[in-house]
């Protein structure tokens, strides 16, 4: 027994000793291979090891700052030679800090100095590095040649994170996820090799890369097709007051609207807080042409919607009023918030389901004190470009959903709460109780950090997830490339 526990004293000392040593190599490596890194407790290290969800902090074992390709190559090589997880950092807007790793302990390599955007004129083809954020893309496409490509409403998130796992926002309605105008990516792989992937050239890699990117390596840049930016759009707002009586048949109106009648050139979501709810959205036309599109949903509920704020302008104009911050912002970037979040995507919210849902919302927020939203975005339907795209050229899992919800619970001050989890957890729970695994899954630009490592899986990756695992273990079998809800190779 004395040995034993002689033993047991002595792991932690060990432990620290041995992931001393590993640093010690790490930085050893580094330096030897001229990659940028960021000093311990100096400003660039706060700036960069800072989580967007306040939440969920985590020390990496060093900070890389690549500005160029051949740096990320060095960075994952000494990751690798090491034995320390090599996690690339886009924009740092993932909910559950997996850019920092998702744990402590990993090498972060922080893209956001490689944030160049260069359209061609005569392709169109845009080259964006990985480090660029939505704001700076929407930006330089526009005013390097009134181009645009479909992307998400805030600026500051990452072009890398977005697009890799999908990339949904007030314009992909008409024109589909941020990766459906993905042609091509520059990768790192985990053997520190370099390959560039499309539609051609590692086929199979480039569709792991559309809808699973952050499992297989470190895209250092991406090619874009683009089209041409709306010269004309009108973004509104039909505020409603529903209620427990009369949700569920509202809720029903809006449902069979967005599955058949909704006009592509529509973009639409159901907006609530615990203060005000709302339709909104972006419309690819003039007033009348929205009022047009809006008709045959207008007098169907109970009040009646109406709509109450129409304007119709530019296409950076309206990018701007969805904007939730600066709208150009690179190096450097802060913004930090204290939450805890869910997302569901979902086919229908129909009978029990949409009952549930229903119930939830209206018995239940009105004991959430903080600041709580959701937002129920139309993603689906019959003239969806989701919906309508090509689902075997991407492995974006969920293009037969007609809903996606993003769940948000906030606190201002303090600590979020243990006891908040509960609240977005049944909210959840009580809305898929009636349904089948396969048929509900989850969104993983919403992640949720509370997930286990085979539910989110399941969730995010759905159908392809076999697939995915199998390509996982042809190209990081040793999981380099690893946060805690990751892929997993598939097992020899």
């Amino acid at each position: 027994m004395h040995k034993t526990t002689l033993c047991l004293g002595l792991l932690a000392p060990l432990a620290q000793a041995a992931a001393l040593d590993k640093r010690s190599s790490l930085d050893e490596c580094l330096l030897a291979a001229a990659v940028p890194v960021n000093a311990r407790n100096s400003t660039s290290w706060a700036q960069d090891a800072l989580p967007f969800n306040d939440r969920l902090h985590y020390v990496p074992v060093a900070i890389a700052v690549p500005t160029m390709l051949e740096h990320i190559q060095a960075a994952v090589s000494c990751a690798a030679q090491v034995g320390i997880k090599a996690t690339p950092k886009g924009g740092g807007h993932s909910y559950a800090s997996s850019g920092l790793g998702g744990e402590d302990g990993h090498l972060v390599i922080e893209l956001d100095r490689m944030h160049n955007v260069a359209l061609d004129t005569t392709t169109n083809i845009a080259t964006i590095q990985a480090g660029a954020r939505l704001g700076h893309v929407a930006t330089e496409l526009f005013k390097q040649g009134r181009r645009a490509i479909s992307h998400g409403t805030c600026p500051g998130v990452g072009i890398s994170g977005h697009a890799l796992h999908g990339g949904f926002g007030m314009s992909s309605h008409k024109y589909g996820l941020a990766v459906d105008w993905m042609v091509g990516a520059t990768v790192v792989l985990a053997n520190a090799t370099v390959v560039h992937t499309s539609a051609t050239e590692h086929p199979d890699l480039f569709w792991a890369l559309r809808g699973a990117g952050s499992n297989f390596g470190v895209a250092a840049s991406y090619e874009f097709d683009t089209f041409e930016a709306p010269a004309e759009v009108t973004y509104f707002s039909m505020p409603f007051r529903w209620n427990l009586t009369t949700g569920f048949a509202n809720l029903a109106k809006v449902e069979a609207y967005a599955r058949d009648l909704m006009p592509a050139d529509l973009n639409m979501r159901l907006f609530s807080s615990g203060f005000s709810s709302q339709l909104e959205g972006l419309f690819y036309g003039d007033i009348a042409g929205l009022q047009a599109a809006l008709a045959p949903l207008l007098n169907t509920t109970t009040p009646p919607l109406k709509i109450m704020q129409a304007v119709n302008t530019t296409w950076m104009e309206a990018f701007t009023h969805y904007a939730n911050a600066p709208t150009d912002p690179t190096h450097p970037y802060a913004q930090q918030e204290t939450f805890y979040s869910k997302s569901l995507e979902l086919k229908d919210l129909s009978g029990d389901v949409g009952k549930s849902f229903i119930n939830y919302w209206f018995n239940s927020t009105s004991k959430n004190t903080r600041s709580w939203w959701f937002q129920l975005d139309i993603h689906g339907g019959k003239h969806s470009a989701v919906t309508n795209g090509d689902h075997a050229l991407s492995s974006y899992a969920h293009r037969d959903k007609l809903f996606l919800v993003q769940l948000y619970d906030r606190t201002y001050f303090g600590a979020y709460p243990k006891d908040g989890f509960p609240f977005l957890d049944k909210w959840v729970d009580a809305t898929t109780a009636p349904l089948a695994k396969e048929d509900w899954g989850m969104y993983i630009n919403y992640a949720d950090s509370n997930l286990d490592r085979a539910t989110a899986q399941r969730v995010y990756y759905g159908a392809n997830l076999s697939r995915l695992q199998s390509l996982k273990a042809q190209y990081d079998p040793k999981e380099i490339f690893y946060y805690p809800t990751s892929i997993a190779p598939a097992a020899e």
